[in-house]
């Protein structure tokens, strides 16, 4: 078996892979605290969706750079969706469902109508999963994914007071003089680059796991936020390791393998947890 890894990681696809991996892995797991301290979990759901509705579009013109459109497109709907959840009738997770899956919809009518693939299907499963494409990235992509992934790292090290104070009391953030509508900004911001990123590893229908998962096991483990992010960015990264070096050796998609694993991941530290309380 490591014979076979060790001939396999001569292939700069796959040095590629577990790079990309690695860095989305990590920035999705510093933000997922917050979403899921905030109650916005399924944010990154309804986000990957908007980004699936994007990409459609980018096809139907043939945009040869389609990060063009997707990355706005996405940054745009986090913003309203993040600011949906107090000052509006539509609170946010309805506004989640609605936007989520008005614009998967959208995509995939206008995937079929204008449609210049042969394989359209096939192009569906590989968007909606991330089935093949985290092995098809070229040298450019790399380099854009570990730029953006330096700036979230470097965003939220610099602003780590201020996002744990709005994380967890906008009130008393805002009562203290911080300027909670523009952290909140710059989260939902930083969010909406993470998911572009993502759709390339676990497709648009599981990127919800990288964020999710990865939390909610360091929470079983530990209390304070600090310990909780360093254990949920530590497994994340852990997981998308393990995860994409099995694909590659077992021939299975590289998205539903991270998923998996991140649940089995989180099983164990659900069976820890119990057992150091009990």
């Amino acid at each position: 078996m490591f014979e076979k890894l060790a001939l396999y990681l001569q292939y700069p696809f796959v040095r590629y892979a577990l790079i990309v991996g690695v860095l989305i892995a990590l920035c999705s797991s510093l933000l997922g605290v917050t979403l899921v301290l905030k109650r916005f979990s399924f944010i990154g759901d309804g986000l990957s969706h908007v980004a699936f509705g994007a990409i459609a579009i980018a096809a139907v013109l043939n945009l040869t750079n389609e990060m063009l459109l997707v990355l706005p497109v996405t940054i745009v709907s986090a913003v309203l969706l993040l600011r949906t959840g107090q000052n509006t009738r539509i609170k946010g997770d309805a506004a989640i469902a609605m936007i989520s899956v008005a614009a998967l919809a959208f995509g995939y009518l206008l995937m079929n109508l204008f449609s210049t693939s042969p394989n359209l299907s096939g192009d569906v499963c590989s968007t909606l999963f991330g089935s093949t494409s985290i092995l098809t990235l070229t040298s450019r992509e790399v380099w854009l994914c570990i730029g953006l992934s330096l700036a979230v790292m470097a965003i939220f090290v610099v602003f780590y007071n201020k996002i744990f104070a709005v994380t967890f009391d906008e009130s008393f953030a805002k009562a203290s003089g911080i300027r909670v509508e523009a952290y909140n900004l710059l989260i939902a911001v930083v969010i909406a680059v993470i998911i572009v990123l993502a759709m390339n590893l676990v497709g648009s229908l599981l990127i919800s796991a990288l964020v999710i998962f990865p939390a909610l096991s360091a929470m079983r483990l530990f209390r304070s936020f600090r310990s909780v992010t360093i254990c949920s960015a530590v497994l994340s990264v852990c997981c998308a390791l393990i995860g994409i070096i099995v694909s590659i050796l077992a021939g299975t998609p590289v998205g539903s393998t991270i998923v998996v694993v991140d649940a089995l991941a989180f099983a164990a530290c659900w069976i820890i947890g119990t057992m150091r309380r009990g």
